[in-house]
């Protein structure tokens, strides 16, 4: 469905409080300067999920947990959206209008470009979906916002014989290689959870994801899953020396489920 650009800001206006909430106000009357923010452009995989959909949870529902309360966070992931869908509805307008300089601009796309049979969403890894990227690296630079970039998270597939399968062909070799042409920081998000599947298992998988008694989802999280992709997030803007040790907590401390919530839906 197509938005009108008045409709996209409102959505995206409605959804910040519910993302600030997460990680707590600065307070009254205290500093003069605007709090920094991390901004999420992204997927179904990282978006917020409401009521109507728990117990599915996007793992930027659970990245506060992990962030200092005077580092917010600001999800503006939508389902469905790729890298072109996103720009070409204004959602990157959005965010662009609303960043600071000192903020940060974290970008996961790829499930949804990879959908070759629709030309709304569709991109293509070595040219158009590197292009697009590029507007949101540029779009940060020029704000004094910092741009974060981060391969796709994997989606739940193994083999036969139980291996751990990639499934995002190309994308994350295009994103890579452009985070290095670009000097960006990339979160090698694609690779950390690989891994982390194939430690888990075919079984073991099955309490991170949206399996319930009427679904078998192997792209979307629930709780578990959720927190353990943002304790990946978290870890790599650790690592990759974008945030300090002072910005995050909790990065070994057991998480509960019982945290994550999932508010009524925004009434028109």
């Amino acid at each position: 469905m197509s938005l009108s650009r008045r409709q996209v800001t409102s959505a995206a206006v409605a959804s910040i409080p519910l993302a600030f909430a997460a990680t707590g106000t600065a307070q009254a009357g205290g500093r003069h300067h605007h709090p920094r923010t991390l901004y999420i452009a992204g997927d179904s995989t990282a978006a917020q999920k409401y009521s109507d959909a728990a117990p599915e949870t996007g793992w930027g529902m659970a990245l506060p947990f992990f962030l200092r309360r005077d580092l917010l966070v600001a999800n503006h992931a939508v389902n469905g959206r790729s890298s072109k869908s996103f720009v070409d509805e204004g959602r990157l307008d959005v965010v662009l209008g609303a960043i600071r300089p000192g903020d940060f601009l974290l970008i996961q796309f790829a499930h949804n470009d990879e959908k070759d049979e629709d030309p709304t969403r569709y991109t293509e890894p070595w040219t158009t979906y590197q292009e697009y990227l590029r507007m949101y690296v540029d779009g940060a630079r020029a704000r004094g916002a910092r741009p974060v970039l981060a391969t796709p998270v994997e989606r739940r597939r193994f083999d036969a014989v139980g291996n751990a399968v990639p499934s995002h062909k190309e994308y994350p070799a295009a994103m890579r290689a452009l985070a290095r042409q670009e000097g960006v920081a990339l979160l090698d998000v694609q690779a950390l959870s690989l891994a982390l599947w194939q430690r888990l298992g075919v079984d073991g998988t099955k309490a991170y994801f949206n399996w319930t008694a009427t679904e078998q989802d192997n792209t979307h999280f629930n709780p578990p899953g959720a927190i353990a992709v943002a304790r990946l997030v978290a870890r790599e803007l650790l690592r990759g020396r974008v945030l300090a040790h002072r910005d995050v907590r909790r990065m070994d401390e057991e998480i509960p489920e019982s945290w994550i919530s999932w508010p009524e839906p925004a009434t028109a």
